[in-house]
């Protein structure tokens, strides 16, 4: 098991700032924005897993990289994850998840959806530390998606600067 911080209940910045020091172990490249994702267990205030953009092999998201490593610890497929998480898992993540890839790659949002088939009710909550820019999709709706199917989304003030300048890194500028 990965050796997380000790964070404080419903502290939410200090949540957000360790996944901005997830996306800062992210490669710079100039296709990719540096993410970094936690899901925590609210209810028992415990860090259940994290990733960051490319840290598993292939074009791997943060939010991916998280529930993948939550399913493969705990023997279940990925799309099951669902009947194995804990009642109030919530996620967070630097930047507003992803509703569109390249092909044969599934988005985020739709890798959070799929978590409310399960037992435990998935993941309810997403706490978001800014919108994606129009870098790569010209209007990323992620967060509205999410918002239609009843997960409630909310933006963690206070690390805007931090989370952009990191995610960005990597990026040619004109």
């Amino acid at each position: 098991m990965d050796d997380y911080p000790q964070i404080p209940p419903l502290a939410h910045l200090e949540y957000m700032r360790f996944a901005l020091s997830l996306a800062q172990k992210s490669p710079p490249r100039p296709t990719n924005f540096r993410v970094g994702a936690i899901l925590v267990d609210e209810g028992a205030n415990r860090i259940l897993a994290s990733g960051f953009t490319l840290e598993l092999p292939g074009n791997t998201h943060a939010e991916q990289c998280a529930l993948r490593k939550y399913s493969n610890a705990n023997h279940v497929a990925e799309e099951d994850i669902g009947t194995i998480l804990p009642t109030h898992t919530v996620l967070y993540t630097t930047m507003e998840p992803c509703q569109t890839r390249s092909a044969g790659n599934i988005p985020c949002v739709e890798r959070i959806l799929g978590t409310l088939s399960g037992e435990s009710q998935g993941i309810k909550t997403v706490y978001i530390g800014v919108k994606e820019p129009s870098t790569f999709v010209a209007a990323n709706a992620g967060q509205s998606k999410l918002e239609q199917a009843g997960i409630v989304c909310v933006h963690v003030p206070g690390l805007e600067e931090d989370i952009m300048h990191t995610a960005i890194a990597g990026h040619e500028t004109t």
